[in-house]
């Protein structure tokens, strides 16, 4: 079983406060990793979290 649920890019576009172009951008140029589930994209959280701490400004404490 997965431990956290896998994401839509409208969630990750909601949680981030940003479009979902800008999300599905991420994906396309491989910044991001996500699955391909059908037509659709999922996330998951842990890759998400791998993403913005690798763009953090400062390195994890």
């Amino acid at each position: 079983m997965l431990s956290k649920p896998l994401l839509t890019i409208h969630e990750v576009a909601d949680l981030l406060k940003m479009k979902e172009s800008t999300v599905r951008n991420w994906i396309r140029d491989g910044e991001l990793r996500a699955i391909k589930m059908g037509r659709d994209w999922r996330v998951a959280v842990k890759d998400l979290e791998t993403y913005l701490n690798d763009h953090a400004n400062k390195p994890e404490q």
